[in-house]
């Protein structure tokens, strides 16, 4: 017969990964298996009429691991070397923020578009009272409102190229730096219906 539960106790149990299920036991501790993987492979011998051939032998037997090194391991301690002369990654509401600004960034460069498309009818008057301007200033406006269109995106990925390896309050002023500087005024001033 079972011992008598209470509910508190099946509440625990509830609540418990399971731990001393019997299944589950491997008869491995858990400092034995740190100890196997830290461990390296050992060259046990081979039975009776069984010769090694391939890589880590010699004259069909095992060659000590100590005198081999593991396949691989020049790459491995290069990549140390990098990952530690590599700048660390970013916290999440890092990450968060970074794609905060930049779709703020994407919204001025829409805005620019939107406003400065808007504008593109009202500009030949600025430089004649018919409102037809020459070709060639034509085309230059057409140039000026593509740069204003792309200078957010150039902006965020000058800033986020340029500040890689830098502190990260430098990144935060120059991206805030932009957000002050490339507000899309056309489309500020006179919106996305005109006026």
């Amino acid at each position: 017969m079972a011992p008598d539960r209470t509910p508190r106790d099946r509440d625990d149990d509830a609540l418990s990964w399971g731990d001393d299920d019997p299944t589950l036991d491997t008869g491995v501790s858990a400092r034995d298996e740190a100890s196997h993987i830290d461990a390296a492979p050992r060259a046990e011998p081979l039975p009776s009429g069984y010769t090694a051939v391939g890589r880590g032998t010699k004259d069909g037997a095992p060659v000590p691991t100590e005198t081999t090194p593991a396949p691989g391991a020049a790459d491995a301690a290069v990549a140390t070397t990098e990952d530690a002369a590599s700048p660390a990654s970013m916290s999440s509401p890092a990450l968060l923020a970074l794609g905060v600004i930049g779709g703020v960034y994407l919204l001025f460069a829409i805005g620019w578009l939107i406003g400065g498309s808007r504008l593109q009818g009202v500009a030949g008057f600025l430089v004649d009272p018919s409102g037809v301007a020459p070709p060639l200033w034509t085309g230059g406006n057409l140039v000026a409102l593509w740069l204003a269109v792309l200078a957010p995106v150039i902006w965020f990925g000058t800033v986020y190229w340029l500040t890689r390896s830098s502190r990260a309050w430098v990144r935060w002023a120059l991206l805030a730096l932009g957000v002050i500087l490339l507000v899309p005024w056309p489309f500020v001033m006179v919106g996305a219906a005109g006026s």
